[in-house]
């Protein structure tokens, strides 16, 4: 767990200070055929980040459902400020994928209660026109504590989106697969044609 602490210090070390406020933003859905990307920030102060690595935090990709659902909680009481945001389908089929996933990052750290000084933002590219220090973190969540905070607290908040979405749109496996293209996702999408939360851009809802 302590390779969490020691990259988020070594990825903002030029700073030279230490006990900056660090953000961290991740984004979720980015793959899934039904309903918006959303995307978490977290700020902290580095001196806090022990803390997370302790409770268990993970790249949410690695945790179960159950797990993630349990560290919302420590998580949002071990920093600062936190803050979900999101880019909806209509944005999504505007923009593409990429800028909309960029767009709701962007949303998450603009939102944040407290700013910090420095942004670590998951993925190869930096946000435009965010008026504080970033650096992008190839494969974040795996290399930040900040970052995979982040990448939780939005896990556990879209699948609850898409999960309360699917008492509306039942034929489409939902909770199950959190529109996310399973087999029996795109099979319903061939049997009863595309909803209003589906991402019309994107291939097998064309």
């Amino acid at each position: 767990m302590n390779n969490f602490l020691f990259d988020d210090r070594h990825l903002v070390s030029e700073l030279g200070e230490d006990n900056i406020l660090l953000a961290g933003v991740d984004e979720v859905g980015r793959g899934a055929l039904f309903g918006p990307v959303v995307a978490a920030a977290v700020t902290l102060p580095l001196s806090n980040l022990p803390q997370l690595a302790e409770i268990g935090v993970r790249d949410s990709k690695k945790l179960s459902a159950q797990k993630r659902r349990e560290l919302v909680k420590p998580i949002q009481v071990i920093v600062s400020s936190w803050h979900i945001a999101q880019a909806n389908v209509e944005e999504i089929d505007r923009l593409n994928i990429l800028q909309a996933s960029l767009l709701a990052m962007k949303r998450a750290v603009l939102g944040l209660k407290v700013s910090p000084e420095i942004c670590l933002v998951d993925g190869k590219f930096t946000l435009q026109d965010l008026p504080l220090s970033q650096k992008a973190v190839i494969k974040g969540d795996n290399k930040s504590a900040a970052i995979a905070s982040a990448s939780i607290l939005a896990k556990v908040w879209r699948d609850d989106l898409i999960t309360n979405l699917a008492a509306d749109y039942p034929n489409y496996d939902l909770v199950a697969n959190k529109g996310y293209p399973t087999k029996k996702h795109r099979l319903a999408i061939e049997q009863y044609g595309l909803s209003p939360q589906h991402r019309k851009s994107f291939r097998p809802c064309r």
